[in-house]
């Protein structure tokens, strides 16, 4: 929220909205556009980038670390556990590229839905100018999905796709397995190469022993890294939801106008209700996914009041006055 002391601008004039052709009704949508993906070259890019290392990780655990391995019940055990990681790694970045992180409709600021909004008088709404939409509060604007996301955190690349209160819970579960997953790697490469020193190199893998140690040295690497990472992003994640807080308003050190919520109901809030097993999978739903919007309402005439636009920063405000304090206001 800017103070007026660091307000850019503060003028007043009539609103975009009210001219058709700037703030065009947001179409209506079918079928086919409830699947969310972002087409971002650099963000698609990732996204392949991260299942083929996950690929990768599982073509050495498997081929040269388990198969090969003498006790059974420690391939078995360890290919299970590090499978089901796996597995669900991926269907949580599934769930978060696909998943709509809370898209505000676009080109909904026009003079009929500000006029359902039954605004009091005195009362302000915010304006997007980049997509014509009526901003909720904490909303911000993405430039990469060219939308106004609600509670947005940041965009990742990784998962191309904002990370919103939408699919908030499946980030942070793609963080945690991809962070376990790569634990369990890193564990299993030093038992490996302690039972390869102990044993004979020709016996301890199906490849020749340069190849099993660079393909070894490479998943080690990878663990390495992507266990700081996701571990770091999870630790951040998981502060933002406890805080009441995402990255955005943290980065920009806003004030807080809304009412923060306890840690334990901002972890219900993210994970879809009261702690259970389904907190864990990314095949159950949030509670985000239901809440309507939080400027809709239902459409009624707004007799007797006139709105108008100013610019505070980069952010078009629009406020409801009494028709006879303006008289002199005409609308366009």
């Amino acid at each position: 929220m800017l103070n007026p002391s660091h307000r850019y601008r503060d003028i007043e004039r009539t609103a975009e909205y009210l001219h058709p052709e700037k703030c065009m009704p947001p179409p209506i949508r079918n079928s086919m556009d409830k699947l969310w993906f972002i087409k971002d070259g650099c963000g698609i890019a990732c996204a392949v980038v991260t299942w083929f290392l996950v690929f990768y990780a599982e073509f050495v655990v498997i081929f040269v670390m388990l198969l090969p391995s003498k006790d059974l019940i420690y391939s078995t055990i360890n290919g299970i556990i590090f499978n089901i990681l796996a597995f669900m790694a991926l269907a949580s970045h599934f769930r978060a590229m696909i998943t709509d992180p809370g898209a505000v409709p676009k080109g909904n600021a026009t003079k009929e839905f500000i006029e359902s909004l039954q605004l009091k008088p005195g009362q302000v709404v915010y304006k997007c100018p980049k997509c014509c939409s009526i901003k909720p509060d904490r909303a911000h604007h993405c430039s990469v999905c060219k939308r106004c996301i609600r509670k947005m955190d940041h965009h990742c690349p990784w998962v191309n796709n904002c990370v919103g209160e939408n699919n908030q819970k499946f980030f942070v579960l793609f963080t945690m397995y991809i962070a376990l997953i790569s634990l369990h790697a890193l564990i299993m490469v030093g038992v490996h190469f302690l039972y390869c020193f102990e044993e004979d190199w020709t016996k301890c893998s199906s490849f020749s022993p340069p190849t099993t140690v660079i393909l070894l040295i490479l998943l080690c690497f990878e663990g390495l890294l992507f266990l700081i990472f996701t571990s770091v992003m999870f630790g951040t994640q998981v502060h933002s939801i406890c805080t009441d807080e995402t990255g955005i308003e943290r980065l920009k050190k806003e004030n807080p106008t809304w009412e923060k919520t306890s840690s334990w109901e901002g972890l219900k809030q993210a994970f879809g209700g009261n702690f259970s097993p389904g907190w864990l999978s990314p095949f159950s739903s949030t509670l985000y996914q239901k809440v309507p919007s939080d400027i809709e309402a239902e459409a009624s005439e707004l007799n007797h009041e006139y709105v108008t636009g100013k610019l505070v920063g980069h952010v078009e405000v629009i406020e409801v006055g009494k028709a006879e304090e303006c008289a002199s206001i005409r609308l366009t």
